[in-house]
């Protein structure tokens, strides 16, 4: 669970398209968005701050080379990192420069921090990101060093859709639609200790 503070909290929600909640929703909100109403607003946080710094496209690389953009300036209490989906595209291969960047990434945080795995990609996505199981096993490897909380997204998908194609929760084969992106927010919260979304 996350430690609330008694005064404002700044919450960052860095990784990539996914985070980031372009195209895939259609106009719906992205599962930041929801994370952000159910703190600032149904939690009553009202002056606490969400950033959202995903970026399209981005891997843990990435990231860790514009930490000082998208993480250090914002000082957060609690750091969402979601990445992997981009990475696992160099294969097994990737994972050593992988693990390195996350790591480095958690170092440099200063905050309570969250990791995410991807979401469970659709059946016709696997060939092309056949790495992405040790990409999520990766990050649950990484939560349980470091004592990052986890948010695994990827079982929670698993569990719910068993031997099924999760096309339901897909706008392709690896970004959530709008469906997705709820239940990415409604998992996340419970594994926060936040409750769920109301009204939705």
């Amino acid at each position: 669970m996350i430690r609330l503070a008694d005064g404002p909290m700044t919450w960052v929600a860095t990784g990539d398209s996914i985070t980031q909640g372009v195209l895939h929703t259609h106009g719906a909100r992205g599962w930041v968005e929801h994370l952000q109403e159910r703190v600032r607003w149904q939690a009553g946080r009202l002056t606490d701050v969400v950033v959202n710094t995903g970026v399209s496209a981005w891997t843990a690389q990435d990231v860790l080379g514009a930490h000082d953009h998208l993480i250090g300036r914002f000082a957060p209490d609690v750091l969402s990192v979601s990445l992997g989906t981009n990475d696992c595209l160099a294969g097994e291969a990737g994972l050593p420069a992988f693990r390195d960047a996350m790591r480095k990434i958690i170092e440099r945080a200063g905050a309570q921090v969250v990791l995410q795995t991807p979401v469970l990609v659709a059946v016709s996505g696997r060939e092309r990101r056949a790495a992405m199981p040790a990409y999520c096993q990766a990050v649950r490897d990484i939560a349980a060093d470091t004592g990052a909380l986890l948010v695994d997204h990827e079982t929670h998908w698993r569990n719910h859709f068993g031997d099924m194609d999760p096309i339901p929760w897909l706008d392709d084969p690896a970004h959530p639609n709008a469906k997705g992106h709820l239940e990415m927010a409604n998992h996340t919260l419970r594994t926060l200790g936040l409750g769920e979304l109301e009204g939705l």
